[in-house]
């Protein structure tokens, strides 16, 4: 019962930092593009 309930935590800790990593690089990419983020949008000023 152990390893079932350690296997969940250690696929959701996965899941939420591939999502942390996702996002970092989305805003990397928005900056290097020449725009900024907002609210998780990427918004390209002109």
């Amino acid at each position: 019962m152990f390893r079932l309930i350690r296997l969940v935590i250690f696929v959701m800790l996965a899941f939420v930092t591939g999502v942390f990593y996702e996002r970092l690089g989305a805003s990397e990419r928005c900056t290097a593009a020449g725009g900024t983020m907002e609210d998780g949008l990427c918004r390209m000023t002109q």
